[in-house]
């Protein structure tokens, strides 16, 4: 259909694509290529259980809804799906072979049934009967039994088994490996103390399966992985406009009735089970049906024991603690003076979790609301509310419970939160709150202090570890005032909410409101490219899809206005012809994950600079619950902007978002600019110059 954008699923396989760049860098050390390709694989799986499931069920959608959503019809970028799915594993399967190649340089290996020494088969025995034998349930097939309820995410293993003197056909069974219980991964004993040996749980499974079928006396056996990835049975993120809500709980046991949408499994494995296995899953040829190596649910793989000795993790990869910090003064005290900046995960996380745990024992603390979506799974931060509410203090907790993946998580969240005596808001009817808030109120010789901060990342000390994001921690009040508007609307939920939030000054706030200020940002810099003035736009966000948005961006460009975007996922815009000024479009995929959404608008040299948690994608914009937070500080100002100039410059992890979707690296004569790197040592040196 338009030429004007690429189809927002496949503009994401792109992004996928990026993350096996990196495992195919033989520049990026070992262990993390490893990890590479384990997220590769988790993000797809994601993406059939969701995307791939959804656009199915949108086939049966009117034409003019799914020309509005798609860009493209649904069958069509189905098509285009599996084609790029199909080359992305050919590519997947090249790049594992190479790096099993460049193990063994390492000395380390993965064993199979087949290459056991004496000594290591007595082990595998011995580890299957202690550890993994009452995990272990293998159902058998016969063709007019209907197929056993397969779990999503799950691995198994499809059996044939058969006896030498028997002229009939094989038997059949299939075995979930259970992982989730014993571990995906077991060390070996090693004669040589330099060597390391790793053996998957698949495979100690099949080396014992003479034993796990010894009632049947059978003596021959071959064994073969499987996965299947089934619908999540959740909506499209709002781009079909219907409502596919339902209650969390109902929605959750609907997963367990999925479609499979992929059934990936060992090109190897024997043809009259594979065909048996098809048959009863009712798959056809227009579903994924994918050949593979012997390995599958890589997800694992980004926890591969940690057998590389000779990494040394450089500094430029660690944490350290902001300056505003570094005295050791309260943590209260600081933001209570001036605003705080945190960019993790160079900046600690700790200044975070030691504000809450101040409010929790401060006397004069009154009351902490915070909004919670995706939580660590030993939450520091819940502790820390846990013991404010034991300390008289009134919590108030916003949980997210359509949080994509994390709802069961949330609900025991919920069950724990709620006998501790704390408020848990579930937030308003088909509308995610996603914003990332917190606001901490204090009384103190007779006034009223608010405090609070400000993010565009989930408030989560794991993942801060790895996700690039910021925070702004302030006491500014217009800021909490608006906060406190957002938390007065959640906790009384009304229809016509929209009201309360207009009246929001200093947050740019979702729905519909943060659309019309950005619209309201963007014509202001067209007005002054129309006039021969500079104007210029900069937008960082993970993914970039809606349509009226970039459409936007589009007359920007043809005015003149220097546009550039740093998007780490969906891409959807292109370049047009008659566009005055070329829209810069990068990817930078690394080591951290890009998280952060910043906006950027010269504004007559006034530079308007916001933090936000909104991607510029409809369901974020028109369906969701989102802050956006403006930044007036001069020096943090100054150090947003630097940090967007620095990625912006660079030329090692840059990928190039064009119409082809090529994925080109940056490259030019310039001073070597690798962008998280340079972040590290321009934040650092502020620590020394403090």
């Amino acid at each position: 259909m338009s030429v004007h954008f690429n189809p927002r699923d496949i503009t994401w396989l792109a992004f996928n694509e990026r993350v096996l760049q990196e495992a195919m860098d033989e520049n990026v050390p070992l262990h993390l290529r490893i990890r590479f390709l384990g997220i590769f694989s988790n993000n797809l799986d994601e993406f059939f259980r969701v995307r791939v499931a959804g656009l199915k069920r949108a086939m049966d959608f009117k034409e003019k809804v799914i020309a509005e959503s798609f860009y493209q019809p649904p069958s069509k970028i189905l098509q285009r799906i599996n084609e790029i799915v199909m080359k992305q594993q050919q590519n997947f399967d090249k790049t594992w072979k190479h790096i099993q190649a460049e193990m063994a340089d390492l000395k380390v290996s993965i064993k199979t049934s087949k290459n056991l020494t004496t000594k290591q088969k007595e082990f595998v025995r011995q580890y299957f009967d202690e550890v993994v034998e009452s995990n272990v349930i293998p159902i058998l097939l016969h063709e007019n039994t209907p197929m056993p309820y397969l779990r999503d995410k799950s691995l198994y293993l499809g059996v044939a088994m058969r006896k030498k003197d028997w002229q009939y056909s094989s038997n059949y069974a299939i075995i979930e490996i259970p992982s989730r219980f014993v571990g995906r991964f077991v060390l070996l004993p090693t004669e040589d103390p330099e060597e390391k040996n790793v053996m998957l749980l698949e495979d100690v499974i099949t080396f014992n399966l003479p034993h796990i079928f010894s009632y049947f006396g059978y003596d021959e056996f071959s064994a073969n992985a499987f996965k299947v990835t089934k619908d999540a049975e959740l909506d499209l993120d709002n781009d079909i406009r219907t409502n596919f809500a339902e209650k969390i709980e109902k929605g959750l046991k609907n997963r367990r009735k999925g479609k499979p949408t992929r059934f990936v499994f060992d090109k190897d494995m024997d043809k009259a089970l594979l065909e048996l296995l098809i048959r009863k899953l009712n798959l056809t040829k227009k579903d994924s049906i994918i050949p593979g190596g012997k390995i599958h649910n890589f997800k694992h793989f980004m926890d591969f024991p940690d057998v590389f000795e000779t990494y040394e993790r450089p500094v430029e990869r660690s944490s350290f603690t902001h300056q505003a910090f570094e005295n050791g003064e309260r943590v209260t005290d600081v933001i209570l003076k001036k605003d705080v900046l945190l960019t993790f995960p160079y900046h600690k996380y700790n200044p975070v979790i030691d504000l809450l745990r101040e409010a929790a024992m401060d006397p004069d603390v009154k009351s902490i609301q915070i909004t919670a979506y995706r939580l660590a799974s030993n939450s520091k931060i819940s502790n820390a509310l846990i013991y404010a509410a034991r300390n008289g203090k009134e919590v108030t907790v916003m949980l997210e419970l359509q949080a994509r993946f994390d709802e069961e998580s949330n609900l025991k969240w919920k069950e724990m939160f709620e006998p501790e005596g704390i408020t848990v808001l579930v937030g308003l009817p088909n509308k995610k709150v996603h914003a990332k808030l917190c606001v901490i109120k204090k009384r103190s010789h007779n006034k009223t202090l608010q405090y609070g901060f400000v993010s565009t990342g989930n408030f989560n000390e794991k993942t801060a570890r790895i996700y690039g994001d910021h925070l702004l921690m302030t006491s500014d009040r217009g800021i909490m005032a608006d906060i406190n508007k957002v938390f007065n609307v959640l906790k009384k939920p009304k229809d016509d909410f929209l009201p309360v939030l207009k009246t929001c000054k200093n947050l740019m706030i979702c729905p519909q409101f943060m659309r019309e200020k950005i619209v309201h940002h963007i014509d202001k810099e067209i007005e002054e490219a129309k006039a021969g003035r500079r104007a210029e736009i900069i937008v960082k966000a993970n993914s970039m899809s809606d349509r009226a948005l970039i459409e936007k961006l589009y007359e920007a460009a043809k005015a003149g206005v220097v546009t550039k975007t740093i998007v780490r996922g969906i891409y959807c815009a292109v370049n047009q012809k008659e566009f005055k000024e070329k829209i810069k479009a990068i990817s930078i995929v690394d080591e951290y994950l890009e998280h952060a959404r910043v906006m950027y608008f010269y504004n007559k040299g006034a530079e308007d600079l916001y933090i936000s948690s909104a991607d510029w994608m409809t369901r974020n914009l028109d369906y969701r619950i989102e802050a956006a937070a403006k930044i007036t500080d001069k020096e943090l100002k100054k150090e947003l902007k630097d940090i967007l100039d620095i990625q912006l410059r660079d030329n090692v992890k840059a990928r190039i978002l064009d119409k082809k979707l090529s994925n080109e690296y940056v490259r030019n004569d310039k001073k070597e600019c690798r962008s998280q790197i340079e972040t590290y040592k321009y934040l650092k040196a502020k620590t020394s110059k403090e």
